[in-house]
């Protein structure tokens, strides 16, 4: 599947797999200067980058495990969906929670990207739901 996509800035990388086993598509940063990324708060990354995602998927952005690990570098909202309508330039939010300001540069890998399908539900209001052995237990009451 061709995914069209457009450039926003000269030096902005297209998403790319490094392996044949990867899932997903790794996104770069796309900066004019190196950010500051201060302990406890949030920026909106740049990549420099904006997609027609196909009707009936989406993108899903998640955390790569050797940057986000290795950093203390997280995506508060993961994992964040880019629906098939947006066109705007992919942002992707990254929190702190080292100990110390981060100093992120252009062309870092800050993300994974994955395309997904899209399912859409027909809802049915019923009066009684079917029983099942679990019921109504909740946060951990399969593990007791």
């Amino acid at each position: 599947m061709k995914i069209p996509v457009k450039k926003l800035h000269p030096s902005a990388k297209l998403p790319e797999i490094k392996t044949s086993g990867s899932a997903g598509y790794d996104l770069y940063s796309c900066l004019d200067s190196v950010w500051e990324l201060p302990v406890g708060e949030v920026k909106l990354v740049p990549t420099g980058l904006s997609f027609a995602i196909p009707d009936g998927y989406h993108f899903e952005i998640r955390p790569r495990s050797g940057f986000s690990t290795k950093h203390n570098l997280l995506i508060p909202n993961s994992p964040g969906t880019i629906d098939s309508d947006y066109r705007g330039e992919l942002l992707v939010p990254i929190l702190n929670l080292g100990k110390s300001a981060y100093h992120l540069e252009s062309g870092v890998r800050i993300a994974q990207l994955l395309l997904r399908k899209t399912w859409l539900m027909d809802w049915e209001t019923v009066e009684e739901l079917p029983e099942t052995e679990r019921g109504a237990g909740g946060f951990g009451s399969t593990g007791r």
